[in-house]
């Protein structure tokens, strides 16, 4: 696997040349927040698909094998004042071709992620740009709720929670509250996978003393995939997925969709609404 880095002075993020991927995120001082699955892989029809660990690009609704053709292979690579653009061929099958542009802030631990997925087939295509970050266990997710009135009179629903048929309602690492909901990421099986529209535009991930703050577009009266989840979260014993979707939208060929996510590193709870900071801290 070949790798290169980009550092600023309070942040090192790696990402690989032969694959599109990023497979390091590390604050200054700390450890790698990113887990490495090595060799990990599923079969395909197209032929295995690595993981790897780190951040990925994906088109949602998820389906076999279309969402796990391989991505292997050398990337086009445009280096940038302040980070690079990576670039995939486009999948056999799909006829997509993905993009990932990574910017560096100069002066924070802060990096921009503009996902790109490009209809390069004969035909439309209905999809979701979908960013999938995994991470080491260990640590405690965090996921912001819906609050207050769907309606004036406050007669209407104003949350909804997707669950994955693997997933237990009573798995013994979620803790669900009014405002957000924690996922204590341990060991455990079965897996464990959640989605829900995310109205704040915010995941976080709090391991090792470090907080991890992911922010995406929110944008309702959308169509998103998975029962309307702008937001999801997958945990197994291996690793533990933050993941933010895009709208559905329909791609004409040479028509392409975008995804940004911001993310942030803090040393502190401080960036996490008073409520949270008690819940995870017993204070």
């Amino acid at each position: 696997m070949n790798k290169r880095i980009l550092k600023n002075d309070f942040l090192q993020i790696e990402y690989m040349t032969d694959a599109l991927r990023i497979t390091g995120l590390t604050p200054t001082g700390k450890p790698n927040l990113l887990v490495d699955l090595g060799d990990f892989s599923v079969p395909t029809s197209y032929g295995d698909y690595y993981f790897r660990g780190g951040h990925r690009l994906w088109h949602a609704p998820e389906a076999m094998p279309r969402t796990y053709i391989p991505d292997t292979g050398d990337l086009k690579i445009t280096d940038q004042p302040d980070g690079v653009i990576l670039e995939a061929q486009t999948e056999s099958g799909t006829g997509i071709r993905k993009r990932i542009e990574i910017r560096l802030a100069p002066d924070r631990p802060a990096v921009t992620l503009t996902h790109t997925l490009i209809n390069d087939g004969l035909w439309p295509v209905e999809l979701a740009p979908w960013a999938i970050t995994q991470f080491r266990l260990d640590g405690t997710l965090i996921m912001p709720m819906p609050v207050g009135n769907a309606d004036e009179a406050g007669l209407l629903s104003n949350r909804q929670i997707s669950l994955w048929p693997y997933a237990r309602i009573n798995d013994p690492r979620l803790k669900l509250g009014d405002d957000f909901i924690l996922f204590k990421a341990d060991a455990l099986l079965p897996p464990f996978k959640l989605g829900y529209f995310n109205p704040h535009g915010w995941l976080a991930y709090w391991l090792d003393g470090v907080l991890f703050r992911k922010t995406f577009g929110a944008q309702a009266g959308l169509s998103y995939p998975d029962n309307n989840s702008n937001a999801e979260m997958y945990c197994n014993n291996q690793f533990v997925e933050l993941e933010s979707l895009a709208p559905l939208a329909r791609l004409k060929p040479g028509d392409s969709a975008k995804h940004v996510e911001t993310w942030d590193i803090f040393h502190e709870l401080d960036p996490l609404p008073k409520d949270i900071q008690q819940a995870l801290t017993g204070s």
